[in-house]
């Protein structure tokens, strides 16, 4: 008999208020996925629909194990990073059913490993930890999930400190793979800050142990900052590569992109351009445009002129966007560069623009103008004529004044014409002052738009 692909769910099992009324095309969804895991002794002879098939679907969630429960749970949160936002219900209600299973406080449910392991891995997959709090002494002291379970309680609860001593010597590879996956993900993520280079190694191992799910795409994700970190811009590019390629629909992509700008701005000197619009181009165009901007944006703010004007190129190479231009234009202004920089703002057309982006506009019009005023930059870095004194009779001397009392080296120096290298450091010390200023009034209205729409 030829294997086949699961037969496709009926759409009106994926409505949100079916599901959570009576929690039926959950369990069509679970039960099935589960069957293979029942021992024979569970199992039952297949039976026709009846008129009562549906209420006797919704009392056998009562008879569920909580293992049975939490893998259903792992099932519906892998599919939901591939993209199937319509199971977002179903992982609610599985987690609700998964609580209520382990808040019964029936110990015979732990008589048995695989819901002692459940415990655990529903711990790590978003359950409520008073649930797992007050389960944990149903567990032996010397069961090895008790400890481990207790080792978790400090890191959902927020105690990073003690997550960190308490994971210390802790091995993921010591446990299950279903359990060791998720240990590997938490001690990584702990360590990236401390210790990048052995928190990278967990994210990899926790990617392997767990390859298409939840735990893979996440490890995917905060494997980014860490190759920041390292300034490691080939696995930078691979990461994101692979990320792309395989989760590009999970809800939690908006935290990647996040992470790709930062880390394309952090790593602009050595990161593969090439291989950045290679990733890129695996985006629906919008997305595209959306990348482009923010790290035309991110670049300019930095004064990075060069990954600025090569974002916005790509960007409108996309889409006539006014803000490709906007975002070009700025990085010339935190750059100091001024030659073209009044005539590119003045090209941009305000009312294709948003409220932000033309308060931005705005300023970024008042900075220039300022740049190219008298005593701006583009005025200071002008050589001073020397000044032609009319011929005529030598000036008329006067009376001393106050100044005559000075003493011999003071009034010396006063008369003393200043170094010749006196007037450029003056030139170069006043354009740097501005320059600062122009990136600390760009920065100061960047945190005030803050999130402005893309």
């Amino acid at each position: 008999m030829s294997r086949t692909g699961p037969r496709p769910i009926p759409a009106n099992l994926w409505k949100p208020a079916g599901i959570l009324s009576s929690g039926v095309a959950i369990l069509c969804f679970a039960l099935p996925a589960l069957a293979a895991e029942m021992p024979s002794s569970e199992s039952a002879p297949r039976t026709e629909t009846t008129p009562h098939a549906a209420d006797e679907t919704t009392a056998g969630a009562i008879s569920l194990q909580p293992y049975q429960i939490v893998r259903s749970l792992e099932l519906v949160q892998d599919r939901l990073v591939l993209g199937d936002h319509a199971s977002q219900p179903m992982q609610r209600k599985l987690i609700q059913m998964a609580d209520a299973s382990f808040a019964t406080r029936d110990s015979a449910h732990f008589e048995n490993e695989l819901n002692r392991r459940a415990l655990v891995v529903y711990a790590m997959s978003g359950g409520n930890p008073v649930t797992v709090e007050a389960a944990l002494p149903y567990l032996g002291k010397d069961d090895p999930n008790r400890r481990l379970g207790e080792k978790i309680l400090f890191y959902v609860n927020g105690k990073p400190k003690e997550a960190m001593q308490a994971f210390g010597t802790v091995d993921p590879m010591a446990y299950p793979s279903n359990v060791g996956m998720y240990v590997a993900l938490i001690k990584g993520s702990m360590m990236s800050e401390a210790d990048p280079a052995n928190a990278l190694a967990l994210l990899d191992r926790a990617r392997l142990l767990a390859p298409g799910t939840l735990v893979e795409e996440a490890a995917l994700r905060r494997s980014l900052a860490v190759a920041t970190r390292l300034e490691d811009a080939k696995r930078f590019v691979r990461l994101s590569d692979q990320y792309v390629r395989s989760y590009l629909r999970s809800p939690y992509a908006s935290q990647f992109a996040d992470a790709f700008v930062a880390g394309i701005v952090a790593l602009q000197a050595t990161v593969d351009r090439k291989g950045i619009v290679d990733i890129v181009s695996l985006m629906d165009p919008e997305q595209q445009k959306v990348i482009y901007l923010r790290i035309a944006r991110r670049a300019a703010i930095d004064g990075l002129v060069d990954l600025a004007a090569f974002a916005a190129t790509q960007a409108e190479t996309i889409a006539d966007d006014p803000r490709a231009e906007l975002y070009a234009g700025l990085s010339l202004v935190t750059s100091g560069k001024v030659d073209d920089v009044v005539g590119k703002l003045e090209k941009i057309d305000r009312e294709s623009l948003s409220d932000n982006d033309r308060q931005l506009l705005d300023a970024a019009n008042a900075i220039a103008a300022g740049l190219v005023a008298p005593g701006g930059i583009a005025d200071a870095g002008q050589p001073k004529q020397p000044e032609i004194r009319a011929v005529g009779p030598d000036p008329v001397v006067t009376a001393p004044t106050a100044d005559a009392n000075l003493a011999p080296e003071a009034a010396s120096a006063q008369s003393r014409p200043p170094a010749a290298g006196t007037a450029v450091d003056q030139t170069v010390e006043q354009a740097e002052v501005v320059i600062a200023s122009t990136r600390e009034k760009l920065a100061e209205i960047d945190k005030l738009i803050g999130e402005m729409p893309e």
